[in-house]
């Protein structure tokens, strides 16, 4: 008894981590799709209205029309997202990273803003570049 039990801890240390890996990569490649879905959220309202939803709550105004939209055609979402973490979109408009349009992030796993684990809209940009 004692010795299956050895087994499968052994093999619970082996699978365990690439089981962690593997969520850890779903639940990145879930909030780059839930960032470009966001993406063309913000193009068609950008295309009705000629200008990005504007501040740190453009996000909202996807959903309810702002005082300045004239030609609001929305909602553009039927609800806000959360990252596969549970943490809320950031958004700013103009960006600072893209001061042309807007910029989005999660904040990732850790929820912390400035870290190696931020999943951002000017990087999913560049790798859906050729």
């Amino acid at each position: 008894m004692l010795l299956v039990l050895v087994i499968l801890s052994v093999l619970a240390a082996i699978v365990y981590p690439n089981l962690a890996r593997q969520s850890l990569r779903a639940r990145r490649a879930a909030t780059q799709a839930q960032i470009r879905i966001f993406r063309t959220a913000l193009a068609s309202f950008e295309i009705d209205n000629g200008l990005y939803p504007q501040g740190r709550n453009g996000l909202l105004e996807l959903m309810q029309p702002p005082a300045y939209a004239r030609s609001w055609h929305g909602p553009y979402l039927e609800a806000l997202p959360k990252d596969p973490w549970g943490h809320d979109y950031l958004y700013d408009c103009p960006g600072r990273h893209n001061p042309d349009s807007y910029d989005l992030l999660s904040p990732g796993q850790d929820g912390l803003l400035g870290t190696d684990d931020d999943i951002t809209n000017w990087d999913v940009d560049k790798q859906a570049s050729p």
